[in-house]
Formats: C-alpha cells, sequence, structure tokens
C-alpha cells in the first residue's frame, strides 16, 4: 500500500518518471514507464534491478549495442490479424527496420559468453524473428521504403506505361508552349507548369479562347489563368486511370503479404514487446548512470542499511551549480532501531533526509537502481505512509494540522511490522505542549505496531521519549556553531539542537529580545539545548581524530608493506649474492686444488732441481696473486690450501700485500679510546676519548668535539701527524676558532620564524657553540600556541650534546625563552 495518493509528487517520483520517459526511444518504451507500478515480491524486484543493473554496465563498456529504429508495430499487426487487410507502405517499412534491430539485438548477445550479461540474455531466449519475414519486405520495398517496380510483373507494365505516358504527354505540353511563344500569345520566357497534378500553360486572361482546353487555375489578380491544352487531356486522363490501376496493384502485393505472415503475428507482436522492454530497461539504465546508482544487496526482511545515499534529483540540480554537492547519508533501520527521529535547525536537511528514504525505497520496489554506495543492504517493505508537506483543504474545510491528523489516524490503522513510515515535522500545527503530548502518544502508538519509519521534530519530549523507548533512536543533522552554518551530515544515537538563539542572534535580532526569550523558555530548557551542542562538538572534534588516526594507520601499513616487500627482496638478492659466491669459491677451490696438486707433482717429477723448482714456484706465485685478487675474505679454503703447500715445500711464501689484509681488518674492527679519526664535516683530525652509543668524543688541539659516529673516518697515527704538522687540528690561535669567539652569541631570537628554518638556527648556534666551547645558551621563541616551542624542544631531545632545557625564570621571560645547557 502506498499512501497517500499524491505519493509520487510529494516525493519527486514523478520528475524521475519523466527522466525516464526522455530516455526511451519508442512508444513501446514509454509506454512501459507509465505502468511503473510499487512491488513486493523480492524475486520480481531483484530480476528487474538485474537487467537494469547489467544494461548499466553494458553502456559503459560496449560501444555497438543497435539503439535506431526503435518502432511500434503492434497497431499494424494487429490490424492485419483480420483476412483482407493490408499494411500501409510506411508501416511495412517500419516493421522491417524494427525486425532487423531485434535481430541485430539478439545477435549481440548471442555473440557473448554465457556468463555475461545472463538475464538480458534469457529475456532474449523466447523471441523470434523470422527470416523469411523480412525477405519479404525486402521483395517489395526498397532501402528508401518505396515499393520496388519489380513486386510483381503486372506493376512493372503499369509503370512503364506511365512513364511511357508521362513523356508523351511532356513533348506534347512543349510543342503547344513553344507554338503559343510563336503565336504571341504567351511570352518567350514562360515555362509549362503543373496544377492539380496536370500539366498546364499560363496564359494571359485575354487570349484564354485562343488555346483550346481546360482551365484549371487563375492567378491571384485574375490576369493570368492556367489551361491545360486539348490535346494532352486524354493522355493525362490515361496516366490518371494507369496510377489508380498501380495503388490497386499494390493493394493486392500488400494483402498478400498480410496474408502470408498472418501466421506469424503473435510471435511478430512478441518481438515488438520485446523490443519495448530493450528499450525500457535502456532508459532505466541510462538514468542509473546518470544517477550513480548500483545493485544493491536484496532481502526479504524490512530494513534499511545504506551507505552514502543520495538523493539524485537533488545531486543531478546541484552539479548545474558551481561549488555545491549533496551530502551523502548513512542510514540504518532494523529490528532494534526500528524507528529513527531526526531533529536539528531548520534548512538543516532533516526533510531532504527523509524524502531521501522515500524516494530511493521507492525507486528500489519498482525496480530502479539507486545511488548508494557498494555494501548497501536493503530490505522490502509492504507498505509505504507519507506525510509530507501542507495538506489544507478550504473546499474539504481542512486546516494543515486537521490534515496530518488524518494521515496519523491512517498510519495507526494501517501500519505494522512489514511498514515504513515517514513523517516530517511530527506534532506541528497546534498549541505546542498540546501537540508535543499528542505526538508523543501517537510515535507509542506507531512504536508498539513494530513499524519502521522516518520522522523529523523540534520537540524535546519526543527527543527524550526516543531516548528512553526500545524500538526508537534518535538522529541529529550536524551544524557548525561557529560558522553557524549546517553540515547537512546525519548522525545517530543522540538528538540534535535547533540552534534557534544561535540563528537568532547571527540573523541580528537584539540582544535583550533574546534575553527575555531565554527567562521565558526556561534554565533547563536552555541548558538541555546546550548540552546538545556540546555533545554534537566534541563528536565532531573525535571523528575527526577518529579519522585522522585512520589515515595515520592506513600510512603505516602501507610503509610496513613497502619495507616488508624491500627486506624480501633484500633477503632474496642477498641470497643469490651468497650462492654466487659460494659457487665462484668452490670453482676458486676446485682450480686452486688443482694447481697445488701439479706443482706437487712436478717438483717430485723433476726431484727438485733448482731451475725447474723455481719455474714452478714462479708459477704458482702468479696463480696466487690472481688469487689474491679476486677471492673474497669469505673464502679461506683456498688459502688453507696455499699455506699447506707452502709447509709441504718449504719454498712458498705468502705474497698477499701487508696493505690488502689491513684493510679487511679496518672494517671489522670497532672504534675505540685512542684511534686516530678525521671529522667529514671539517677534515679537521684527532683521538677519540670518549665512546657513546651513537657519538664519540674527539680532541683535536685544545678543543673536544661530539660528533656522530657517521660523521668520523678511521685514519693512521702517521696521517694523524702529518695533519698536526700541517695544521689541520683546532688550537687557541686557530683564525676560524677567533673569529668564532669574537662573533658568537649565548641567543638567539627565532620569533616569527617558519619551523624547518628555526631548527636550522638552532642547530647553528650548537654548533658554534661546541666550536667555541660556551656551556650555556638561550632560546627566545615566544609563547604564542606554545607551537614552536614543544617543536624547538622536540629537537633539544634528540641531540646527546644537550644535556638539559628548561624554561627561563618567570622574570625574564618564562615559557617564552629555553634555556639550554651543553654536555661539553
Amino acid at each position: 500500500m502506498i499512501y497517500p495518493s499524491n505519493f509520487e509528487l510529494k516525493i519527486g517520483f514523478d520528475r524521475v518518471r519523466e527522466l525516464l520517459r526522455e530516455r526511451c526511444l519508442s512508444p513501446m518504451g514509454t509506454e512501459m514507464v507509465d505502468g511503473i507500478r510499487f512491488l513486493e515480491k523480492k524475486s520480481k524486484i531483484d530480476e528487474l534491478l538485474a537487467s537494469t543493473s547489467e544494461f548499466q554496465h553494458l553502456l559503459r563498456f560496449e560501444d555497438n549495442f543497435p539503439a535506431d529504429n526503435y518502432y511500434s508495430n503492434s497497431v499494424c499487426l494487429n490490424k492485419i490479424k483480420v483476412e483482407g487487410t493490408f499494411p500501409e507502405v510506411r508501416e511495412l517499412f517500419d516493421l522491417k527496420r524494427s525486425l532487423e534491430t531485434v535481430r541485430a539485438i539478439l545477435n549481440f548477445f548471442r555473440n557473448k559468453e554465457e556468463n555475461i550479461y545472463p538475464v538480458l540474455r534469457k529475456l532474449c531466449g523466447q523471441v523470434k524473428t523470422y527470416p523469411y519475414v523480412i525477405d519479404s519486405i525486402d521483395r517489395i520495398i526498397d532501402r528508401h521504403g518505396n515499393i520496388k517496380d519489380n513486386a510483381s510483373s503486372r506493376l512493372r507494365e503499369i509503370r512503364s506505361e506511365i512513364i511511357s505516358k508521362n513523356t508523351l504527354a511532356a513533348k506534347r505540353l512543349n510543342a503547344i508552349l513553344k507554338q503559343a511563344q510563336a503565336d504571341g500569345l504567351v511570352d518567350a520566357d514562360t515555362a509549362a507548369s503543373v496544377r492539380n497534378g496536370r500539366g498546364v500553360i499560363p496564359v494571359s486572361a485575354w487570349d484564354k479562347r485562343r488555346i483550346k482546353g481546360l482551365i484549371h487555375d487563375q492567378s491571384a489578380s485574375g490576369k493570368t489563368v492556367f489551361i491545360e491544352p486539348e490535346e494532352i487531356v486524354e493522355i493525362n486522363n490515361d496516366i490518371v486511370e494507369l496510377e489508380y490501376e498501380e495503388r490497386r496493384e499494390i493493394v493486392k502485393i500488400l494483402t498478400a503479404f498480410a496474408d502470408d505472415i498472418r501466421p506469424y503475428i503473435d510471435d511478430l507482436l512478441a518481438s515488438d514487446a520485446f523490443l519495448g522492454e530493450v528499450d525500457f530497461i535502456r532508459a532505466k539504465a541510462l538514468l542509473g548512470i546518470r544517477f550513480g546508482s548500483i545493485h544493491p544487496l536484496l532481502s526479504d526482511r524490512p530494513f534499511l542499511s545504506w551507505k552514502e545515499a543520495v538523493h539524485p534529483l537533488l545531486a543531478m540540480a546541484f552539479k548545474k551549480i558551481e561549488g555545491r554537492k549533496v551530502v551523502p547519508l548513512n542510514i540504518h533501520l532494523d529490528e532494534k532501531d526500528r524507528i529513527l527521529l531526526i531533529s536539528g535547525p531548520n534548512a538543516g536537511g532533516k526533510s531532504v533526509c527523509l524524502k531521501t528514504v522515500g524516494l530511493l525505497q521507492y525507486m528500489l520496489q519498482c525496480g530502479l537502481t539507486i545511488p548508494v554506495s557498494e555494501g548497501s543492504e536493503c530490505g522490502i517493505f509492504g507498505d509505504i505512509l507519507i506525510d509530507i508537506g501542507d495538506e489544507q483543504s478550504i473546499e474539504n474545510d481542512l486546516s494543515t494540522y486537521s490534515s496530518h491528523l488524518i494521515n496519523m489516524k491512517q498510519f495507526l490503522k494501517t501500519g505494522n511490522e512489514r511498514s515504513l513510515v515517514l513523517i516530517d515535522e511530527f506534532g506541528t500545527g497546534t498549541e505546542p505542549m498540546l501537540g508535543g503530548a499528542i505526538a508523543e502518544a501517537i510515535l507509542g502508538g506507531l512504536n508498539s505496531k513494530g513499524v519502521f519509519g522516518v520522522l523529523t521534530t523540534h520537540y524535546t519530549n519526543l527527543k527524550h521519549f526516543a531516548t528512553s523507548t526500545e524500538g526508537i533512536v534518535n538522529g541529529a543533522m550536524a551544524f557548525d556553531s561557529h560558522l553557524m552554518q549546517p553540515l547537512f551530515r546525519l548522525s545517530t544515537g543522540k538528538p540534535g539542537s535547533s540552534f534557534a538563539f544561535e540563528i537568532a542572534r547571527k540573523i541580528g535580532l537584539p540582544e535583550e529580545i533574546l534575553d527575555e526569550a531565554s527567562k521565558k523558555a526556561g534554565v533547563e530548557n536552555i541548558k538541555y539545548d546546550k548540552h546538545l551542542r556540546d555533545i554534537a562538538r566534541d563528536k565532531r572534534y573525535w571523528e575527526t581524530k577518529r579519522m585522522n588516526i585512520r589515515q595515520h594507520e592506513k600510512k603505516l601499513e602501507e610503509l610496513i608493506e613497502e619495507y616488508e616487500k624491500e627486506l624480501s627482496g633484500m633477503k632474496s638478492v642477498r641470497k643469490e649474492i651468497i650462492l654466487k659466491a659460494k659457487d665462484e669459491a668452490a670453482t676458486l677451490l676446485k682450480e686452486s686444488n688443482r694447481m697445488i696438486e701439479n706443482t706437487i707433482r712436478q717438483i717430485k717429477e723433476s726431484q727438485a732441481e733448482k731451475e725447474k723448482t723455481r719455474d714452478v714456484r714462479q708459477q704458482l706465485e702468479e696463480f696466487r696473486s690472481s688469487v689474491v685478487n679476486e677471492v673474497k675474505p669469505s673464502e679461506p679454503e683456498a688459502e688453507k690450501k696455499m699455506s699447506e703447500l707452502s709447509r709441504k715445500t718449504g719454498r712458498y711464501k705468502s705474497v698477499r700485500k701487508p696493505e690488502e689484509t689491513k684493510v679487511h681488518e679496518t672494517y671489522e674492527k670497532p672504534l675505540k679510546v685512542g684511534d686516530a679519526v678525521r671529522m667529514s664535516d671539517t677534515m679537521a683530525a684527532g683521538e677519540i676519548i670518549e665512546i657513546k652509543d651513537k657519538t664519540v668524543l674527539v680532541e683535536t688541539g685544545s678543543f673536544r668535539f661530539q660528533v656522530s659516529r657517521d660523521k668520523i673516518e678511521r685514519i693512521s697515527r702517521s696521517e694523524l701527524k702529518k695533519s698536526i704538522r700541517s695544521g689541520q687540528v683546532y688550537t687557541e690561535a686557530d683564525p676560524l676558532i677567533s673569529e668564532r669567539k669574537l662573533n658568537f652569541k649565548p641567543e638567539i631570537d627565532i620569533r616569527g620564524v617558519r619551523g624547518d628554518e628555526a631548527l636550522l638556527r638552532v642547530r647553528d648556534l650548537i654548533d658554534n657553540a661546541i666550536m667555541v666551547q660556551h656551556r650555556n645558551l638561550r632560546i627566545l621563541h615566544g609563547k604564542g600556541n606554545g607551537i614552536l616551542r614543544q617543536l624547538v624542544r622536540d629537537y633539544l631531545a634528540t641531540l646527546d650534546v644537550v644535556k638539559t632545557f628548561r624554561d627561563e625564570h618567570v622574570e625574564m621571560g618564562g615559557s617564552g625563552i629555553t634555556v639550554v645547557e651543553l654536555d661539553i
């Protein structure tokens, strides 16, 4: 049941019908749009939604679907069911083109795989095209829709005679015209004309008796008459008779055609209906694409679980307005929370939310896809009952409130557990206290019947009632109390404030009026409204926080996934390198064994002759040199073989250079106190006197520096002495140190400086302080919101050289200045 009778007009479905009609290609499709009705059977609704959804996919991804020649042939086909009747030539032409379109549609689906467009393929299952009918039409008419000359032998003869007669009449008419020009009866530039389908000569009214014939017409002034010469009257009469005979022959041909296809008319009517249904589904699909609609999950039980639902007509209107966009709604109604009571400020979107529910549910149960997000679920309702707008009537002696009560009476009478009730501005139209009491009683009655519903209100007693009653849940339309504008976002679980005083203050009502209104409203009501606003504000804050946390978690998950992929890749590469190194080591070991065995054999065979032994030893040393250059430190097996050979021969010594061994040792040997190092930033050399976790204390000349491990490199003692001799150490007499001491200031002012630049200045201050051995520093950053202060202190906390930092004494600047003590 749909209530009231003008339901479609109230929710805007009449506009949806109009948009569907505009997208139809045929009268059959338009008729089906007009026949759309509210359905309650899940299987039928699911089938309609599936066909529309498949067609939406087809229109998005296919380019060659037939979209021409959707003609209605039902009138013609029903007419020729009667024996002795025949179609008109134009009807025959339309029938041919329609059947060709049906054939093209069937071929389109039959050429696709079976699992593609299954519902639409099923629709094509029983449709027949009968190529014989199309071929019969092709024998009668040409591609322009005209009867062919060879449609019958007699028609060919008739048309041939008509051509001959027309040629003869034209020749005689031209001959008579030339003679009249020669006689001066007509002007030399006068040409023959046609009147009533007959050739005539324009003659002056004064000379009309001089040419024998029939007068067919005269000019508006009466000075010229149009005469058909007597000689060609008979010829034209013959032509007229032939044309009548031609028409009779065509009727005979069309009648024979009708008799020929009469057994197939029922199937042809089914093809016509199929073409209309395809047109109808196509129109729904086009509108679905325009609305951004989908086929949601469908359940037979009554409930709603919509994600990002959008009012399609409002969204379409906003697309024409730059900067306007519809805010999607998340709506959930189930057995636990069946009735949603929405409150909030005027013009905040309550009525739009209500109409969105009514329109989308009605569209769904009419077989149209709806604009919600993937994952949305929809139930099936048996009734949709709505009370929106003003129904006052002078004729029926109804006030606004009376009309609302009549609707409530109907809702209480017919409402049940499968009903969806939509009521806008519930309880208004009469004295607020009494109206609120009646509304609360009606709401309780509807809830006891188990109905589902969405209701909007401003009444506080209804908000309280919803909070304490099972089955009813409060909802609120969000409002920005700072900008004093609605956010059009629905949130459930808490009632909304009307923001009446805030809106009145923004409009500019005098403050004394508002104060007086506050007194009359009562402290409790004002506090209640304020608490609602505070709750809404806090909820928005924590929702924003939660959203930011989710975004950060998402980024973190992406980084973890990226690092895991890189780590997996590194492990794979490492494994490949190790395998490759093992293969190379095995090859080298094999070659070494071969060389050693060969050397021992040659020495034994030569019985240790000096010259021969020297040659063999030289060959072995050359091979050893190549091994030293190629073998990695992780390949000790070949080296072991070489040493074994030395012990056996007593003549072989390692040819590995000392420098090469030292290089490998340097990388493995950890830093220790007393090591000579060079600082990469200043290239100054010095000696390590203390080692911490990530930094080392380096003494160079008369200065000590706290340096990160990655900014030093180990050098030899000889290099250190050379650096001291060349002046690459810091001393008191160093000109650079002297200049820095002279210009050094232990305080900087970074107020008004951007964060990155401020940190650079702090870093330079600390570097210079270490250079000149100044322990106490002051950083002036100001108080403000404390952002710059926190940024600086977060940075200081990461430096090992910083011993402590604190606020300055309150009399000397307090928290606007950070005092830093360095550990130098």
